[in-house]
């Protein structure tokens, strides 16, 4: 699949991406990204994130792919069950722990836990060896759930402009190769 043949859905995290971050550099370069914008970035409310996802999922004309960053990616699992519409593929990157009771904001808990059901579509997830919000393991055991092909992104950090991944040339490539694996 092209990039021009998908409506690519952007998903930021915990306080949204900033002008200099990796999603909002791919959101301002590919013609058929937007992000997904949620009324609550600073103090997120799980069904509110969700709903919101869903709502952009089934008003889209065109197969779907997803990309998640952080909190993204549970709000995208948990609103799968709620997509009338069919998600070609999803990029999850740097998954956190939200089940994890020392996560702060204490409040991103109830984002927790993951399903763990494998997902009815292809995915890739990208994480670091010392991402601050979730261990590689983690990461490791809720891919395998999913049937998602795990990237190992080596000592990345958090993979976000704070951790030195604005352009993320690296990613872009990765992500233009699951791109041209999916069908339209």
């Amino acid at each position: 699949m092209k990039a021009s043949e998908a409506d690519i859905l952007i998903i930021p995290g915990y306080t949204n991406s900033g002008p200099t971050h990796w999603q909002t550099r791919w959101e301002q370069k590919l013609a058929t990204a937007r992000r997904v914008e949620q009324a609550e970035w600073s103090k997120p409310v799980k069904e509110d994130w969700v709903a919101k996802i869903a709502e952009e999922v089934n008003a889209c004309e065109r197969p779907v792919v997803l990309v998640a960053h952080s909190l993204g990616i549970p709000s995208v699992v948990h609103a799968v069950p709620l997509f009338k519409k069919p998600v070609a593929g999803a990029f999850f990157v740097a998954p956190p722990e939200v089940d994890n009771p020392a996560i702060r904001p204490r409040h991103l808990t109830t984002f927790g836990p993951y399903p763990r059901d494998p997902l009815p579509f292809p995915t890739l997830t990208v994480a670091s060896r010392n991402d601050p919000f979730g261990s590689y393991e983690h990461a490791d055991d809720i891919a395998a759930a999913w049937g998602s092909l795990l990237v190992d992104a080596g000592e990345s950090g958090h993979i976000n402009a704070e951790s030195g991944h604005g352009p993320w040339p690296e990613g872009t490539m990765v992500f233009a190769q699951f791109l041209s694996r999916l069908k339209a």
